[in-house]
């Protein structure tokens, strides 16, 4: 395949992916919900709302489910905005609980074109970058119900050329 047609296929691949994210078993089963992806801008937004399904034994949000609706996104951002010569990666996480969710929750990333040329400049010149991400859960009055902390790794492709 020439360079231009695999960039058309992933190009094509990628939009495909973005939009049937809402399907993947995970957020379908828990009813969190992609409400903007917009990771070349830097930009996410998932909500997620209380429902019987998604209720543990308290009639709150699950933890798991509201660490789920946070997982992917700093990643998915800093691999769109660095492109493919760079390989990121989850390397830790952390959630710290504030409140019981009773409600809708919402969280958004995001990751500043500053940002991007930072990490993009030191996993240039030291071969890789950690940064430490933090997004709050809020619930649809505005109080956070959970931080969730992800340290995200980054290091320079050292492939000739990925497409």
């Amino acid at each position: 395949m020439s360079g231009k047609l695999t960039r058309l296929w992933y190009a094509l691949k990628k939009r495909l992916i973005f939009r049937l994210i809402n399907f993947w078993p995970p957020y379908l089963g828990s009813g969190i919900r992609v409400t903007r992806l917009d990771p070349e801008g830097g930009v996410a937004e998932v909500r997620m709302k209380l429902r019987w399904w998604n209720r543990n034994y308290v009639g709150t949000h699950y933890g798991g489910s509201l660490y789920s609706m946070c997982d992917p996104f700093f990643m998915l951002i800093l691999i769109e905005k660095l492109g493919r010569r760079f390989i990121v990666w989850d390397k830790r996480a952390s959630i710290r609980f504030r409140r019981p969710g009773r409600s809708t929750v919402f969280a958004r990333f995001e990751v500043t074109s500053e940002e991007v040329e930072a990490i993009r400049a030191e996993a240039i010149r030291d071969g890789k970058a950690e940064r430490t991400f933090v997004v709050q859960v809020i619930d649809d009055e505005g109080q956070t119900v959970a931080e969730v902390e992800k340290l995200i790794h980054v290091k320079k492709d050292r492939k000739k050329k990925r497409v």
